[in-house]
């Protein structure tokens, strides 16, 4: 079964919402891929630096499972104004545990410190 989670205005968690950033969107992006590269037991599986698009694997245990990570940077070219979105999905692991927002929580916590 495949759980997912994803950053929403909708949430009450406050680093469960997108991140909206006075900086330009290429600088955000690039400290996200800084990251995802630093975070234990994280890798970036891909980067599309046109679409400003990362997908990322953070590796799970048996309670959790692997959870694949998409993050996205938003905003208008050259403007400092950008949003970060989360799509967290993860399989495996023990149902109702979840790893799919726990990803999100791993990753927005220490990137609201680096950008905000």
């Amino acid at each position: 079964m495949t759980r997912s989670f994803a950053t929403s205005d909708e949430h009450a968690h406050f680093h469960l919402k997108p991140l909206r950033v006075p900086i330009i969107k290429q600088n955000v992006y690039e400290e996200a891929r800084n990251l995802a590269s630093e975070l234990p037991g994280w890798s970036v599986v891909e980067a599309d630096d046109a679409r400003l698009v990362l997908r990322c694997a953070r590796a799970g245990n048996a309670l959790a499972g692997t959870a694949r990570v998409t993050i996205t940077i938003e905003g208008p070219d050259g403007i400092p104004s950008s949003t970060v979105h989360l799509v967290s999905e993860s399989e495996g692991g023990v149902p109702g545990f979840a790893s799919a927002r726990k990803a999100v929580l791993e990753f927005m916590k220490p990137f609201h410190r680096r950008v905000c």
